[in-house]
């Protein structure tokens, strides 16, 4: 398999673990070991319904008999998790890629802070599973949930009662967890998150002292989905003077590559950084969680961002 390349896998168990969470685990047809994947690492997977989604995998990369993955049933999306929560059923294949990593446990830190949002278990729970098998830095989970029984991998979260805080809020944003107290202090320690975009981005800001090296974040693109109030605009390039017309419905990123221009781009969710590029002109509207405020004049994530209202051109250093 590759990150191309789609290989059908049996699906050897699906089960329902949560409030419109359901997880799915998957194995080779014939048996066979599956390509290793390291801790927050992704594949891709085509639903039923022929639309291609990326789902984290929650299982234990020691274990290369099976993946793990858990999807949250979306009534409001495009359509690809209600076709593998409502369609999908234990004995039937499901065509995926192999995993690819945008979220690895990097770096030596004194201790990991793990910070989930709902659905955002799901890479955290490969993160624990290979720091304990492989004794790995000190470890706490922050997990934020609107109830219990919205609440995944309770069982599997029960034998780490000293190290695990789980919070529910109920929906109310007054009831949030207050955050500040644990990344007031970075002493150290890196910190990863995965959720929903608002708290990530709560997260980026309490954690704007820390070294950017220290702060990891999965997104799978939320930052790139569009809004209502997109709008056309031009991507002017500097060294080139080529223009690039980028449509309402696309991202800077994608409307480049299809005109021939080559930007390095890896996670495409404007959390990893990789297709930084310098902005000579223009006001962005900045829609990552890497730059900080004042990178924000003269960088920009074009595989997320796009021009601000009232902006009708990006000049970019290409």
């Amino acid at each position: 398999m590759s990150d191309d390349l789609f290989t059908p896998l049996r699906v050897a168990a699906a089960a329902r673990i949560a409030e419109d969470i359901h997880r799915f685990d998957l194995v080779h047809p014939d048996g066979a070991a599956l390509p290793p994947f390291t801790a927050g690492a992704h594949l891709k997977v085509r639903t039923p319904n022929g639309l291609v989604r990326r789902y984290s995998l929650c299982s234990d990369p020691a274990d290369e008999t099976r993946y793990a993955i858990a999807v949250k049933r979306e009534t409001t999306g495009q359509g690809g998790s209600l076709a593998m929560c409502d369609g999908v059923r234990a004995g039937d294949l499901l065509p995926c890629t192999e995993p690819r990593n945008d979220f690895p446990l990097s770096g030596r830190p004194t201790a990991r802070v793990l910070i989930a949002g709902g659905i955002g278990i799901t890479p955290i729970m490969a993160m624990i599973q290979e720091i304990e098998g492989t004794g790995g830095p000190p470890w706490k989970l922050w997990y934020l949930t609107r109830s219990p029984a919205h609440t995944a991998f309770r069982d599997e979260l029960a034998p780490y009662t000293s190290k695990v805080v789980i919070h529910h809020d109920g929906g109310d944003p007054d009831r949030a967890f207050d955050l500040w107290p644990v990344l007031e202090q970075p002493r150290g320690r890196h910190v990863h998150c995965c959720g929903p975009r608002g708290l990530m981005q709560a997260v980026k800001d309490m954690t704007g002292h820390w070294p950017a090296s220290a702060v990891h974040f999965e997104d799978f693109g939320s930052g790139a989905q569009p809004r209502p109030d997109d709008r056309a605009f031009r991507l002017r390039l500097a060294r080139s003077g080529a223009a690039v017309e980028v449509p309402a419905g696309t991202t800077m990123l994608a409307a480049l590559h299809a005109a021939g221009h080559a930007v390095p781009s890896s996670c495409e969710s404007g959390t990893c950084g990789t297709c930084r590029t310098t902005l000579l002109a223009g006001v962005a509207d900045h829609r990552d969680l890497v730059l900080m405020e004042h990178e924000k004049a003269t960088q920009v994530m074009p595989c997320v961002s796009r021009a601000a209202s009232g902006c009708d051109e990006l000049v970019l250093d290409l």
